[in-house]
Formats: structure tokens, C-alpha cells, sequence
């Protein structure tokens, strides 16, 4: 029996992943807002550097688990350095533009953050093998990120008092974190695959402390879906071209469960769009494969980029959000 939902969004919404061209953050929030005014988040710019990065940014969330930048990527560190003062100062100035451009938004207002396990995969211990490896230090890592996202929350929720905030756990490395694929520090061997129960554990810590709206973004192929949802996340973000057509239970079963789905349906860098019908035809083919009524579509579908948009032009980041909200509204104001 389908579960009857109510979402923070109006139906026939569109959103961004998180990163963008460019280094001027209110500059790149103008643009979110205008384009994505039904569901804005809090843009990410990676092109500023370290500390910018996907690991950079949310390791510098990290509470007493300093982290400095190696060449071979960041690391966890004896103290506080000038890396994670650069990482916290980027993230100041983004809370400073979003409070100054929207801090009386009221309704939904999207932030990001890396979720644990790719997290875990990414940032080195002192000694150079990944977090990945050493269940105490993920366990450490998981306490941590937890206590430090829910500063984020507060933090941002303090800063628009108006916002219903959702948290999206960027996760693109967990299928290989299952999978026992992610290569060592040395690349010449593969870490042992975490079971099932312990990633759904250590992705529920991070939710249940955050008290925010949960989804996870997970652009990687095989995502695990009843994993999320048995995490507590009621939004699942998937670039839409690498849905399986062959086996579609997990995620009807999802969609029955009254949870999400944000679906990618555009390219992340330039290429031509496709017309309007044309990108909106692979999520009603979907819908109709899965034999869910057209009403619901436009209220549990959040229309997106198939993943971040920072190795795009200015000019196709803003074509692209333009479509990605004229799909929304059309797959909700005219259902075939």
C-alpha cells in the first residue's frame, strides 16, 4: 500500500546537487535563487581550492579531529593548521552570503555535506592508510562528523529562521565502500568491503543527529537503496541515466514507501539540452514502468542536475537549472 507523504516542497520542484562553477559566493547564490526558488540550496564552489572540495569542506565540520592537506589528499592531523583555517574561513563567507541574500527565505532550503562513508574512504589517517581501514578511527569519524553537522544545522537554521532545512549526505563512494573496491593509500591492494548493517548504522548516527529533512545523493552506479532507507533517509538523489531497467524493486519499493526521489536528468557539464518533452519523457517512462499514478509524480520527484555542476559553464549552469524547473513543472501541470 503507497504511503500518503506530505514533502517540505510545493509539487513540481527542482533543485541543485551542490557544486558550481566560479569563486564568488553570493554571486552563485543569486543565481540559485532565481532559478531554483522553489527548493535553493547552499552552493558549493570547489574551484576556491582546498578546503573548498567535497573532503575539504565537511572534514573541516569534523569536531576535535583536525585534518591537514597532503599530497596525496587530506589527512588527519595532530592540531589545527592553516588548511583547516581555510576550510573554515570558506564556509564562513558561504553562511555570511546565504544569511545576507536569504536569510528571510521561509520553506525548504537545501545544505550538503560528504557523507560518512565516503568520507571515510577519502581522508587518511596520520600514517597514510584511509579512515576506511581502521574501524575505531570510522567509528571516532562517525561521532565526530555527527556532533559537527548538527552544528551546521543549527548554525544555518539560525542564520535563515525560516528555512525548513534538508541535509543531503553526498555518499558517490558508498557502492564501492560495500563492494570492498576502494584501493588502499598505496593503490595496490583493495580494502575490505563494510558490511551492510554497520554502513546503514553509521549513516543513521549522522541523520538522527543532524534534525534536519534527510537524503542521500549517491551518483555512483548500484545504489543501495533499501540500505538508505533502513538509514532514515525520506530522499534518495540518483543521476536518472543509470537507473537499472532490469531489476526496478528496490526503488519501486522506495517509491511505495512514500520516500523521494531526486532525479538527475541532465548532463553535470556543456553539452546541447535536449528539448523540454524529451528530458522529461525518461522520468514518465520510469514512473510508468513502475506503475505508480502520474499524480504522484510531480510531488514525490524533485527534478535535478544528474550530479554537481562545477566543471560546467555560467552559461549552461544557467540553461541547465532553467530546464531542470521546466521539467518540474511540466511533469506536474500536464501528466499524459
Amino acid at each position: 500500500m503507497a504511503q500518503t507523504v506530505n514533502f517540505p516542497w510545493s509539487p513540481g520542484t527542482a533543485t541543485g546537487i551542490g557544486s558550481y562553477p566560479g569563486q564568488d559566493p553570493a554571486e552563485t547564490l543569486r543565481v540559485v535563487l532565481g532559478e531554483l526558488p522553489g527548493l535553493p540550496h547552499l552552493p558549493e564552489l570547489p574551484g576556491r581550492g582546498p578546503g573548498a572540495d567535497l573532503t575539504g569542506r565537511t572534514a573541516g565540520l569534523l569536531v576535535e579531529l583536525p585534518v591537514e592537506l597532503q599530497p596525496s589528499g587530506w589527512r588527519f592531523a595532530d592540531r589545527p593548521g592553516r588548511d583547516l583555517r581555510r576550510a573554515h574561513d570558506h564556509r564562513s563567507r558561504d553562511l555570511d552570503a546565504l544569511e545576507e541574500l536569504a536569510g528571510s527565505h521561509e520553506g525548504p532550503l537545501k545544505i550538503q555535506v560528504c557523507g560518512p562513508w565516503t568520507l571515510a574512504a577519502s581522508i587518511e589517517l596520520p600514517h597514510g592508510d584511509r579512515v576506511l581501514k581502521d574501524p575505531g578511527a570510522v567509528r571516532d569519524l562517525i561521532a565526530s562528523l555527527s556532533e559537527g553537522v548538527a552544528q551546521h544545522v543549527a548554525e544555518v537554521r539560525r542564520r535563515v529562521p525560516g528555512a525548513q532545512i534538508l541535509l543531503q549526505l553526498d555518499e558517490p563512494g558508498l557502492p564501492a565502500v560495500l563492494a570492498g573496491t576502494v584501493p588502499t593509500a598505496s593503490g595496490f591492494a583493495r580494502l575490505r568491503a563494510v558490511e551492510e548493517p554497520s554502513a546503514q548504522d553509521g549513516l543513521r548516527r549522522v541523520i538522527e543527529a543532524a534534525d534536519a529533512w534527510p537524503l542521500v545523493h549517491c551518483c555512483a552506479r548500484r545504489v543501495p537503496y533499501a540500505l538508505l532507507r533502513g538509514a532514515g533517509a525520506k530522499g534518495l538523489s540518483v543521476d536518472l541515466s543509470l537507473v537499472p531497467g532490469r531489476d526496478d524493486d528496490p526503488i519501486g519499493e522506495a517509491i511505495d514507501a512514500g520516500i523521494a526521489l531526486f532525479l538527475g536528468v541532465l548532463p553535470g557539464t556543456d553539452t546541447a539540452l535536449p528539448p523540454l518533452q524529451a528530458t522529461a519523457a525518461p522520468v514518465r517512462e520510469l514512473w510508468r514502468r513502475l506503475g505508480f499514478p502520474e499524480s504522484r509524480l510531480g510531488r514525490q520527484v524533485v527534478i535535478t542536475p544528474s550530479c554537481g555542476l562545477a566543471g560546467a559553464s555560467p552559461r549552461y549552469v544557467r540553461a541547465a537549472l532553467t530546464r531542470c524547473r521546466e521539467v518540474a513543472r511540466t511533469l506536474h501541470e500536464a501528466p499524459e
